[in-house]
């Protein structure tokens, strides 16, 4: 969120090599810094939560990107560029998690080199292989990424990014991109990320708690359940460049928030069965009347549960687990097909929509800002989700949910005829 405004506004004077090059540089010396945690005699856990927040910044790079591939694209080619980005980054996404797996056959123990002091087990071979990802990609911009600028209708430009221009020119362009526009599209962009990264958090204790899964079940069920969300997003990003030529961007976008909030309201929980609660010898018409100190005494002294796998269920610290019903089975995971349909169109048309609306200025600094905005949503979103689950339960949350994406869908509604290219606008280039 910090480095992102940064990266971007150094790409609109510089080269954007040198962004890209520093940031992975820092982030392939965050990856080893995770990897010697272990050799400090103390305050490890401060070390690991430095290289964390160097990993961070060196993803705000993401911004460069998006810059580079507006002005290196024209309006026709834009939405395929930008949906084959993503679709790298969601094959990622898919891959991750695939390599952590292999990387646990290692096992904790692993092998040491003892000449440098390295480990190389399940822990860190992980960031091993993003340090050496990182030097492959530093290799590749240096060899293969030139400077590439068009305009909105494809013909080739001087890079604007560093050259010198004049303080009214930059004003004229400035005052000429649709600021309301702009900050519809941060606003949109915010909810998507926002609603996405809640889903996220929300997938493993949801289904804890309502189909009494153990942690290892709920681990494995969950983690098929994303990887399959993430081959579903591959194929939402190869279909909506097809479909964004038929029925435009804007179109693409209210859909996908519409079946994001039809996905959400399926979750509400209905009918008469409720989840399983934790300790069963607990019974539901028994809790109103014991105290809580008692709840503790027959807690201690249960021996129904297995403890090497811990108690399943809905634990009674959620009152709402005694009178809110379960979401089966079957709605949790239309659920979560809809919103991986939803979510993948609206998170590339946000963003193809927002590069078209900046116009042919160099837009480092709002990406910057956009990609600010989205991990802000991320950082917020499993905070939101977390409290008003454990505290109201899924009901109330589900409808905070759905009436967020409402008001969205309201904004999109009042701002719809405004989400259109600056050349567009401008009668440069006819819709």
């Amino acid at each position: 969120m910090v480095a992102s405004p940064v990266f971007g506004l150094w790409s609109n004077y510089r080269p954007r090599k040198e962004p890209l090059i520093i940031s992975l540089s820092i982030s392939v010396a965050a990856n080893c810094l995770y990897a010697y945690v272990h050799v400090p005699a103390s305050h490890n856990k401060y070390y690991m939560l430095v290289a964390r927040g160097l990993l961070g910044f060196g993803a705000g790079n993401v911004a460069v990107i998006r810059s580079y591939i507006a002005g290196a694209t024209s309006l026709q080619e834009r939405t395929s560029s930008m949906a084959n980005t993503s679709a790298c980054q969601a094959l990622g996404f898919i891959l991750g998690p695939v390599f952590q797996t292999c990387f646990a056959l290692i096992g904790e123990k692993g092998v040491t080199w003892d000449t440098i002091k390295l480990q190389i087990n399940m822990y860190t071979a992980p960031v091993l292989l993003g340090a050496f990802l990182g030097v492959l990609n530093i290799i590749l911009i240096l060899i293969l990424l030139r400077e590439h600028h068009v305009d909105d209708s494809g013909r080739q430009c001087k890079n604007v990014n560093f050259e010198e221009a004049s303080t009214d020119e930059v004003q004229v362009l400035q005052g000429n991109i649709d600021q309301v526009a702009v900050v519809a599209t941060n606003i949109v962009f915010f909810v998507i990320l926002f609603i996405f990264a809640l889903f996220e958090t929300i997938v493993t204790p949801l289904t804890m708690d309502m189909y009494a899964w153990t942690r290892e079940q709920a681990v494995l069920y969950d983690g098929i359940i994303l990887a399959a969300l993430g081959v579903e997003a591959l194929i939402i990003f190869m279909g909506i460049k097809l479909l964004s030529k038929k029925i435009g961007e804007r179109a693409i976008l209210l859909g996908g928030f519409i079946v994001v909030w039809v996905g959400f309201f399926i979750l509400l929980p209905w009918g008469n069965h409720f989840p399983k609660i934790q300790w069963e010898d607990l019974h539901n018409n028994s809790i109103p009347n014991t105290t809580f100190g008692e709840i503790i005494i027959t807690l201690w002294k249960s021996p129904k549960e297995d403890h090497n796998e811990g108690p399943t269920g809905c634990p009674i610290g959620q009152a709402w687990c005694f009178y809110t019903p379960m979401i089966h089975l079957a709605q949790f995971l239309t659920s979560a097909v809809l919103i991986g349909i939803g979510y993948p169109s609206c998170n590339v048309m946000s963003y193809t929509l927002y590069s078209k609306i900046l116009g042919p200025k160099p837009q480092g600094v709002y990406m910057g800002w956009l990609t600010a905005s989205g991990s802000a949503a991320r950082i917020l979103g499993p905070v939101f989700i977390s409290q008003v689950y454990t505290s109201w339960g899924p009901r109330w949350a589900f409808s905070l949910v759905c009436g967020i994406v409402m008001l969205t869908i309201i904004l999109l509604g009042v701002v719809y005829r405004r989400l259109v290219a600056f050349s567009v606008r401008h009668g440069r280039i006819q819709e």
